[in-house]
Order: C-alpha cells, then structure tokens, then sequence
C-alpha cells in the first residue's frame, strides 16, 4: 500500500509539472480590457461589484514625463506627444516600441481649483532593459509591487477632468474609512485608443499605504 501511495503521488507531481505552463499561461493573460496589449500583471484580492476592486500589482517599469498646470486636457496632450515620441524612435535605440495599456496620468492635485495640479504620464514598459529616452523630459521609472484600490468605469469624454474626479468621489465613498490609502495623490488610467467611442473602459487608482 505505502508503494501504492508513492507512486500515486509521483503521478500527481508529474501530471501538475507538465500542466504547470498552461496554467501559468491562464494566470498570466491580461484582462480583456487590455485588447491583447501588454498590461501591468495583477492579482484582483476582492471585487465588489459594481464599486470597485483591490489589486495586488507585481513591480514594473514604466516610462513616464510630467507637466504643472491647471488644464488636464492640455497637460495630458503635451505628456502624451512625449511619450509616443519615445515609443515611435525617439530613444537611445532608434526603435519603435509596441503600445501598452493602460496610459496612466498620477495626478497631485493643486491647493485649490486655480492652482497649478502636477500630471505625471506612464506607458507601461515590457522590456527588461528598455532603451534611454533621448528627451530630456522623459524619463524610466520602476514601481515596486503595490495594492491598488480601483474603480472601472466607461464613458468617452475623458479630456476633461471632471469626470475623473466625479468617479474619485465615488471610490472614496465607497471606501468610506475600510482602508488606507494615500490621499495626496490619485490615479487615472485609460485602456482604449481615441478613436473608440463605445464600451470604453477607464480606472481610477487610489494607492494602499
């Protein structure tokens, strides 16, 4: 019997190991949000629907610019321009480099609504060892892992920030004092091109501390 039972466990070790690629595969498939772009892999911990989802984010590399002023709309214009400049050749390398998603905008909001906000844009980076931006005003940043407190959400008139922050609003309702987060600064993050106008998907990111 004690033979029986080792070699019922070898059986079980080996059919695991041989499947073990596949199911990794499973694991590690961007959400369909992503339109089968490379994506930041994550772990969802809790989703209440509806509300919004925590995230466990493994560390990545992004690249990233930042810009002071009071219109989102024309920040996110000029750090857009930048980044895409990097990706279509506008590096130490001279190479194009594949979009990503999402685009994500950290946004420090001023001291008042007539104040200067400060808008840091990333595009998420695949590559270990991505080429060197040659503007001067874009720059490669890793991110540790992190959690993140998430709400999704559609809708296409994004240039402005109000619905951005509408939708903040509603995640720190939500939230209502469960967890910790930093609360000097928030996250916006979009998955689709411009040029999509229906079942858009969007994020709004609060970071654990």
């Amino acid at each position: 019997m004690e033979v029986l039972a080792v070699l019922s466990v070898c059986l079980l070790v080996c059919l695991c190991n041989s499947a073990s690629p596949y199911l990794r595969d499973q694991l590690e498939r961007p959400p369909t949000f992503c339109h089968g772009l490379d994506c930041p892999r994550f772990k969802v911990l809790k989703s209440v629907k509806g509300e919004y989802e925590v995230r466990e984010y493994s560390a990545s590399q992004w690249v990233s610019t930042n810009s002071a002023g009071i219109d989102f709309a024309e920040a996110s214009q000029t750090n857009f321009r930048r980044l895409y400049n990097y990706i279509s050749g506008k590096n130490s390398a001279g190479k194009k480099i594949k979009m990503t998603a999402p685009v994500i905008i950290k946004i420090i909001p001023g001291p008042g609504p007539a104040c200067e906000s400060n808008f840091t844009m990333s595009f998420y980076v695949v590559k270990d060892n991505p080429p060197t931006p040659t503007d001067s005003k874009v720059f490669l940043q890793g991110f540790p892992s992190f959690r993140a407190y998430v709400r999704s959400f559609g809708g296409y008139d994004m240039e402005s920030i109000k619905p951005w922050l509408k939708e903040a609003d509603k995640l720190r309702n939500f939230l209502n004092g469960t967890y910790s987060y930093n609360t000097d600064y928030y996250y916006t993050a979009g998955y689709d091109s411009p040029f999509k106008i229906l079942h858009r998907h969007n994020e709004v990111w609060f970071i654990a501390e």
